[in-house]
């Protein structure tokens, strides 16, 4: 169950559900799974080690490191040339205009970059790049992330987003599994 967490959890051979934002297994047959309306789904995968993940980043979760943490426990087994990670549609910075502790917490956790901007009064934040950059920080090559270049706002019509029709948003979810 989802939380806005930065909690990472590994499946072995439990399956009760438990709340976390990030789940990792080296179980073939198990889908692992996010459901997001805005926040970013980002699937892992080691291909030598054969290890999954399922990352579910909101603003609280990027400001806590849910990235970092998940790559942290797949890097006590993989190596980081090995790992691919996809970045799926989610907020970008054309619609996600934040707060200052927003803004500060997520950029104390991530670093600088260009994952924010301030533009027209506004502070905007892209939470796929932040996430993307938190990636390569853990020494992930930024040849092996890829990500989606499609705001979730946006496009009402192929996505849904929390921003854009509030209580009414449904959600969509990005699924990794081994076989």
């Amino acid at each position: 169950m989802q939380r806005h967490t930065a909690d990472v959890v590994e499946i072995d051979n439990v399956l009760t559900p438990l709340v976390a934002d990030a789940v990792i297994t080296e179980r073939e047959g198990i889908l692992l799974g996010v459901a997001v309306a805005d926040c970013v789904p980002i699937l892992v995968y080691a291909r030598k080690r054969r290890l999954i993940a399922a990352v579910h980043a909101g603003w609280r979760g990027t400001a806590a490191g849910i990235m970092k943490a998940t790559l942290k426990k797949m890097l006590t087994r993989s190596e980081a040339e090995d790992i691919r990670i996809a970045i799926g549609p989610a907020i970008r910075r054309c619609c996600y205009h934040v707060g200052d502790d927003v803004l500060e917490a997520v950029i104390k956790e991530t670093g600088q970059g260009d994952y924010h901007m301030e533009s027209e009064g506004a502070k905007r934040l892209d939470l796929p790049s932040a996430n993307r950059q938190q990636a390569v920080f853990m020494g992930i090559p930024p040849e092996n992330i890829w990500m989606s270049d499609e705001c979730t706002c946006c496009y009402p019509e192929r996505f849904h987003s929390y921003r854009y029709s509030k209580n009414f948003a449904g959600r969509q979810g990005g699924f990794i599994r081994m076989i």
